[in-house]
């Protein structure tokens, strides 16, 4: 649930292009085979319709149910993409940050810095303008799971 909402709010892309591949009408919208669309990712994930009031909150909760029912529509939570051009590497993607976060904070105590400040931006993709200092602790006493091998072992 923390993943996706990290995911939500911070989308690894914040738009993606795709191109009608024949004319299509949506609603009273006529769109000619060959236009490129837009889809903005980060808007979608931001926009209050599909997430509530709070959209603009983090709120792990809303993932309670599963991604299909976290917003008003099924289809609003699209943080790798959709159909069969969706990020092949999307399932690597959440076993690297989440493999990741669990050896971290099962050795460390994890802190943003006092110079931290929360402004992220656009440019091609979403970052941190200024950084993202974190401050590592050592945790006391090693995971029980850990083990210390040698080399004469």
């Amino acid at each position: 649930m923390i993943l996706n909402e990290t995911l939500r709010l911070y989308p690894p892309a914040v738009a993606t292009i795709r191109r009608a591949k024949v004319d299509v009408t949506l609603g009273d919208l006529a769109i000619p085979r060959d236009t490129e669309l837009l889809i903005p990712i980060m808007a979608i994930h931001h926009d209050a319709r599909f997430w509530g009031p709070d959209a603009a909150q983090f709120n792990p909760g809303r993932f309670a149910g599963g991604a299909a029912r976290a917003a008003t529509h099924p289809l609003a939570f699209i943080p790798f993409g959709l159909g069969s051009r969706m990020c092949v590497g999307q399932n690597l993607a959440l076993l690297e940050a989440k493999l990741t976060v669990a050896v971290l904070l099962q050795r460390f105590e994890l802190r943003p810095s006092p110079k931290y400040v929360h402004a992220p931006t656009v440019l091609m993709l979403l970052h941190p303008q200024y950084g993202a200092p974190v401050i590592f602790r050592p945790l006391s006493s090693p995971p029980p799971s850990a083990s210390v091998h040698t080399s004469d072992e």
